[in-house]
């Protein structure tokens, strides 16, 4: 009695299934070309986001290879074409790196292009400080108190991610202007964070020994 129950569902779910097939047959074969075109739309689509990366990956150590050789007319236009065209992080490093390499040559060029990506709102809000950092780095042996706060005070308060090394700019171009009390106060800062690199620690703690020591002599 029991398979002759199981005969008669199983045939009373044939026939539900005819039924369904005879009304929406058609729609259920379009439906699946579609999902099968979006899933090869996507496989393509990454296997062409690989080969990008991948092309660019071989474009940025060729620049660095460049770029170690002394070729630097070469390596900029290899890391320019990459800033302009290149995918996701080799874009940001080849901007960063031809930024870096430009203060060679040109240093205010150079500041310029920090300035640049510090203002990329396509750029996460570390990557954006740390090109104030170094903007702000290559102007150290000439800018005045007043311009350095600006550029990197604001990046030297608790938590922020690029805190000490603000801090030492800031102590640096206090010490340099004779602004010892200043300095003193920047690189104890550094000194007292566990969280700074012991180096930058041990700059900070050589400093504030010259603080000590009176203000830096005039060449």
């Amino acid at each position: 009695m029991s398979d002759l129950f199981r005969e008669i569902d199983e045939e009373l779910r044939r026939e539900k299934l005819e039924r369904l097939w005879q009304r929406h047959g058609t729609l259920l074969v379009v439906l699946v070309v579609l999902a099968l075109a979006a899933f090869g739309g996507w496989r393509y689509y990454m296997w062409q986001k690989a080969s990008s990366a991948e092309a660019d990956g071989v474009s940025f150590e060729q620049a660095i290879s460049l770029s170690k050789a002394g070729k630097a007319k070469e390596a900029d236009a290899l890391f320019s074409k990459l800033a302009t065209s290149g995918h996701g992080g080799y874009r940001i490093l080849a901007s960063f790196r031809a930024a870096a390499d430009l203060a060679q040559t040109d240093k205010p060029g150079a500041v310029k292009a920090f300035d640049a990506l510090a203002g990329d709102s396509g750029l996460s809000q570390v990557l954006r400080e740390l090109a104030q950092i170094r903007a702000a780095t290559l102007e150290v042996d000439s800018a005045s108190y007043q311009d350095m706060a600006k550029r990197v005070e604001g990046l030297a308060s608790a938590g922020g991610a690029w805190r000490n090394s603000a801090r030492e700019l800031m102590g640096l171009v206090s010490y340099r202007t004779g602004e010892l009390e200043s300095a003193g106060k920047w690189f104890d800062q550094i000194v007292v964070d566990r969280e700074a690199p012991p180096s930058q620690r041990q700059r900070a703690q050589l400093m504030l020994e010259l603080v000590r020591g009176g203000p830096v002599p005039k060449s």
